[in-house]
């Protein structure tokens, strides 16, 4: 994130930040909703890779709607957007007009010293133009008309927004910025992790289940232990309820999103809580984790705690916590069978025990899900695995492959050419997938078979 080229939406609740946002993002990344207070996290965008979106919460939530730290907490990162930003969209709406909230907010605006500009938004119609008027009188130049529903005011407010940055710098070429998804069940400590990785309060934690409404996208640069820089996304979910639990249409919006943010993904850490272990709504997610072919490590959560617990009262066959850690994972690896033998990381987001495991996994998950595998080591290990454990035979046939080769990666696939191209029978095909997963050392990446089987002759004809 450019300092220099970062913008910050900020206003009191309900203006239409989000909308905003995602029409300068060109696309749905905020979850837009009627009711007040949805955004609480500081979500951010690369607009055209010219400049840095900050989304973030309204400021002056109306206190009895939740808990009182929480919104606390939300405003305070409000500020955070602020100080970072080097452009600051004061947005209003335009339809309820100039408000005291309004102008508290502007006076605290102000007084940051950053370069202001008014948005008043939800002016549908050019004709509602002159509404903008009572705004003038907060100082800060020519309000922008804009409806970000229907799109009036779009272009004169990029146009502004060109103006006031001035040109882009040259584009120079970088690493890839590989993208981090945190995912898991409400409250296991994924912002908290993703703060601790951070260095900084960037997400607002509350001990609330649900805190996190949208997914939130921050980058970073870590430096690895030999000077090199590694660039990160990382993105915080929202934690995932089952199905029958997502009443609300907030909540429903939150569940999308992290599916979305699963499925734009390189890396996904599935974070389970130490004290609650493997559930079934972390079965469903893992599931829908390797359904999008996406590379997995499984995250343990709160191990200071767990690790406290054994030593007030140590669990009987266990004598040290090296063995009691040994067995949690088996456990773990056991109820999450279907897998890829993917790594699992014991970690304390609140001590930062082990957190920097986290990004060093991620680096290697990256590195190994990008390989190309030579095809004689394809065919090789195939014709190893066959001898090994036979298929089953299938209307009077046996699975017989000629002949294989690795035509993609993350996830990596092979195209499989064989006597016939039947569906791997489900047991089969996790023998032939662990083989590889062992073999090939691509432990927590997941492998797809592509069979292309014989063209079928009929009698009487060739």
């Amino acid at each position: 994130m450019n300092p220099e080229r970062t913008i910050a939406l900020v206003g009191r609740p309900n203006v239409g930040k989000s909308r905003i946002f995602n029409r300068l993002a060109g696309r749905r990344l905020a979850i837009v909703h009627d009711q007040a207070g949805v955004t609480r996290d500081v979500n951010a965008v690369d607009v055209l890779d010219d400049y840095t979106l900050l989304d973030t919460g309204g400021i002056g939530l109306v206190t009895d709607m939740d808990h009182q730290k929480l919104i606390a907490a939300a405003e305070e990162q409000v500020w955070f957007a602020v100080s970072a930003a080097s452009l600051i969209l004061f947005v209003v709406d335009g339809r309820e007009g100039l408000t005291p909230l309004d102008e508290i907010v502007a006076d605290k605006l102000r007084s940051s010293g950053k370069k202001i500009r008014v948005v008043v938004n939800k002016l549908d119609t050019p004709d509602l133009s002159v509404l903008v008027t009572p705004f003038r009188k907060l100082g800060f130049g020519d309000p922008l008309a804009l409806s970000a529903e229907h799109g009036y005011g779009e272009a004169d407010l990029r146009e502004t927004i060109a103006e006031e940055l001035g040109p882009p710098p040259e584009k120079t070429e970088e690493n890839t910025r590989i993208r981090l998804a945190f995912t898991g069940r409400p409250n296991v400590g994924k912002s908290s992790i993703c703060n601790r990785l951070l260095n900084d309060d960037r997400l607002v934690v509350s001990e609330v289940p649900g805190t996190t409404r949208d997914s939130v996208t921050l980058n970073m640069d870590y430096e690895s232990a030999d000077g090199q820089i590694w660039p990160f996304a990382l993105v915080d979910t929202a934690g995932l309820r089952r199905s029958g639990r997502v009443g609300h249409s907030v909540e429903y919006f939150s569940s999308l999103r992290s599916h979305e943010a699963i499925e734009g993904a390189d890396i996904v850490f599935l974070v389970l809580d130490s004290k609650t272990g493997v559930t079934k709504q972390d079965k469903a997610l893992a599931g829908d984790i390797i359904e999008a072919g996406k590379c997995v490590c499984v995250i343990v959560n709160k191990w200071d705690e767990a690790i406290d617990q054994f030593r007030r009262d140590p669990m009987k066959g266990f004598d040290t916590v090296e063995e009691f850690r040994k067995k949690y994972q088996e456990s773990v690896l056991k109820e999450l069978f279907f897998l890829p033998d993917s790594p699992v990381l014991f970690i304390s987001a609140k001590t930062g025990f082990a957190i920097d495991r986290v990004l060093r996994m991620a680096r290697q998950l990256w590195e190994i899900s990008g390989r190309t595998i030579p095809t004689p080591k394809i065919n090789q290990l195939f014709e190893q695995l066959l001898k090994r454990r036979q298929p089953k035979i299938v209307k009077f046939k046996r699975l017989k492959i000629y002949y294989s080769v690795q035509i993609g990666n993350r996830p990596f696939a092979f195209k499989v050419f064989c006597n016939r191209a039947t569906k791997l029978e489900e047991g089969y095909r996790r023998y032939l997938e662990g083989g590889f997963i062992k073999a090939l050392h691509l432990q927590g990446c997941p492998i797809r078979f592509n069979l292309k089987g014989k063209p079928v002759r009929y009698a009487g004809k060739p």
